[in-house]
Parts: C-alpha cells; structure tokens; sequence
C-alpha cells in the first residue's frame, strides 16, 4: 500500500531536530509520497534542500500562503513566477484566503489568489487551497477564474455537505486530514455522502494532529490515522481507501 500525504510542511522549524526520523517513521508506514506546500520566499531554499535530499518522494509546490500576503505581497507574486519559470512543481499553493487571524488584507489576499490561479492555469498545475473562515471569499475568486482549467484540491476541508459541493464543483478534491477524527470535527457526520473519487488524504504536518495525538506535533506517519478514519466512515477496507486516494493525488498532480 503507497500512502500519499499531500500536504506536509516538512521544512517546518518544528522538525528541525528530527526530521530524517520523523520522514523515514512515515516511509516505513507506507507513506511514500509527500506534497509540500509553500508559504513564502522565506522557505524556498528550505524546500529545495528537502527535495534534493529525498528525490524519489517529495514534491513541491510553489506559492504565496494568504497569512502571508503583506505590503510587500507583489514583490512575493514575482518569487513565485520566476520560480515556477525556472524549477518543476507540481502544484501552486498554497494559495486563498484566512481571515483568523486578520482581516486587513482582505482585498490583497483575493489579489494574490486570483492571480496565483493564473499562473497556475498558465503552467498547466493544480491550485491547493488554504481557506479558513472565507468559504464566501474563495467561493467569490474561483467563480471569477472558474473554466476547465481550474483544478486542484480544498486543502484541510472543514465546511458544510454544501460548500463541499460547491468546492467539488470548481473540480477541487477535498483534502481530509486530522479533524476528521475530531469529536466536533463535523465532516465525518457527512463525508460518506461525499464519493470518494473527490478525496485526498492529507496531514498538515506539523499542525492538526489526529485523534490520539490531538494538540501535539502532527507528523505525516499520521496520515495512516487519517485513512483509518475514513475506512469508518465509508465502511471499506483500509487497501481501498488508500488505493482510491492516492489515485485521486496522481489525478491531481500528475504524479
């Protein structure tokens, strides 16, 4: 069985003392194949390190995270072409709108998004969506860009059956990570409502952590507790899950 976690920031600080363990702990649980999401400019050589250390399982994205759209967001945007110009990602990402934590850049962040979903149409790549209390705001820019090219995933999904729906329809999977197996995660009161065709697997690494390890550091061995939630939810068996979710990450990314 190959797990795919796909969406991990391995490069975090939080893994600074560990990091080979904790990757291999993954590997030796069938997690072969991870999918790094960027923030900004600050972690690109990180991203890259990690890449040339493990060749055969980590793949990059390439984005402007919305937490992190500035003052200085354009000069951002310009990193993320000249990066997608000059180096293979798979996806660009990750990419929206949060507004937890502050909503001042509200119309920079729908900027920043909008055009990163052009760049990714014009490099023929997937979108990965980070969206946290904005479902009406990233809803608003994906109909404004929405065509055949527009595709990727609604990364760490915590919304209603309808606003899963709707993201599907912008032909977005629905990541699935640790709170689905959250008492008050919600999702799991829905999601075998939901084929399992539209889903990925994922952890968020290191934030999220699923239930046991709830409030501690995530990492992406844990994307074996993701799926064997959902083998509750969708009452299969563990091979099919995972068979089924990692053929929906090739569908996405191409890999």
């Amino acid at each position: 069985m190959i797990l795919t976690d796909t969406h991990t920031h391995l490069y975090s600080e939080a893994f600074d003392d560990d990091r080979d363990e904790m990757i291999n702990r993954a590997i030796d649980q069938g997690v072969e194949r991870f999918f790094i999401p960027a923030i900004d400019s600050a972690y690109t050589e990180r991203m890259l390190s990690l890449e040339a250390d493990y060749p055969e399982h980590v793949f990059l994205m390439m984005g402007l995270h919305p937490t992190h759209v500035k003052e200085n967001y354009k000069e951002e945007i310009r990193h993320v072409e000249e990066m997608l110009e000059k180096h293979t990602f798979y996806a660009v990402g990750e990419i929206g709108v949060d507004l937890y934590w502050d909503k001042s850049f509200l119309k920079e962040q729908q900027e920043a998004f909008g055009r990163q979903i052009e760049l990714a149409k014009k490099h023929k790549l997937p979108i990965v969506i980070h969206c946290r209390d904005a479902f009406d705001e990233v809803f608003e820019v994906l109909e404004a860009h929405k065509d055949d090219n527009l595709y990727g995933i609604f990364h760490c999904f915590t919304g209603t059956l309808e606003q899963a729906h709707k993201a599907i329809s912008y032909n977005m999977k629905l990541g699935i990570g640790g709170v689905v197996t959250f008492k008050n995660g919600k999702i799991d009161k829905f999601l075998n409502q939901i084929d399992l065709k539209h889903i990925v697997l994922e952890t968020d690494a290191p934030y999220l952590a699923p239930t046991p390890y709830r409030g501690k550091r995530n990492e992406s061995a844990y994307v074996m507790n993701v799926a064997e939630k959902l083998v509750d939810v969708y009452g299969l068996s563990l091979e099919e899950i995972v068979e089924q979710t990692t053929l929906n990450s090739k569908e996405v990314f191409g890999v």
